[in-house]
């Protein structure tokens, strides 16, 4: 098999074994092993399968090493921003979620939207697209845009599928909450993020993107302009 067939086919596992572990396979498998068991297979299988695209990606890049566009210093700067903006979200979906599951509990109310949930109700889910984006303009080969693609997908259409399942099992309780707040970030105006989000995306976003270019990589963010 071709480098780019397998990045493929480990995609597709990635992905496929998630929906499916998520949501038609969950309740037999809790059932058998219980929520601890459950999350800990869960977990194992995903990190298994994300270990093979990882390990499947330098072959299939070499395969294929040619990008289909050159992203130009417009492309970085929306790159950056994106990123950043990412950041923001997925730092800020780690805490004050008033949408959080409560396992072997009834949710009867769920809070107002506040920080980055009231920008998206699916802040941490638009925070691995945006990276996936983010990467996909900038390193537009043939192997980053499957890579890219794959997480993008598995976030964006496993965040939807989150929405009609909570709407399945809560009811009325998930529509009037869904109805106050937006899948697309910023679907319902321009709101703010929190100061938590905002200082410690930043910080994360400045971080990492600064470590992406100082470990050997291309360098990233505003720290490519810097150079």
């Amino acid at each position: 098999m071709s480098g780019l067939g397998m990045l493929a086919l480990a995609s597709v596992a990635f992905v496929g074994t998630h929906f499916l572990m998520s949501h038609p396979l969950r309740s037999p498998m809790v059932s058998a092993l219980g929520e601890r068991g459950f999350a800990g297979v869960y977990s194992l299988i995903s990190l298994v399968l994300f270990g093979w695209m990882i390990w499947a990606y330098p072959a299939a890049t070499a395969e294929a090493p040619q990008p289909y566009w050159d992203a130009g210093r417009w492309g970085y700067s929306i790159a950056t921003l994106l990123m950043w903006l990412g950041s923001v979200l997925f730092v800020g979906s780690l805490r004050r979620n008033p949408a959080l599951p409560r396992p072997g509990k009834v949710i009867e109310r769920i809070d107002e939207p506040n920080g980055v949930f009231s920008i998206t109700r699916h802040p941490m889910m638009w925070g691995f697209a945006l990276w996936a984006a983010t990467h996909a303009i900038v390193n537009p080969t043939a192997a980053s845009l499957i890579l890219c693609f794959a997480i993008a997908f598995l976030a964006l259409v496993g965040a939807a599928l989150q929405d009609g399942k909570k709407d399945w099992l809560m009811g009325d309780v998930w529509r009037d909450y869904r109805s106050k707040t937006s899948f697309v970030p910023y679907g319902r105006g321009l709101k703010s993020a929190d100061g938590f989000a905002l200082v410690f995306g930043t910080v994360v976003w400045l971080a990492a993107t600064w470590a992406h270019g100082a470990l050997g990589g291309r360098p990233a963010g505003v720290w490519a302009f810097l150079g």
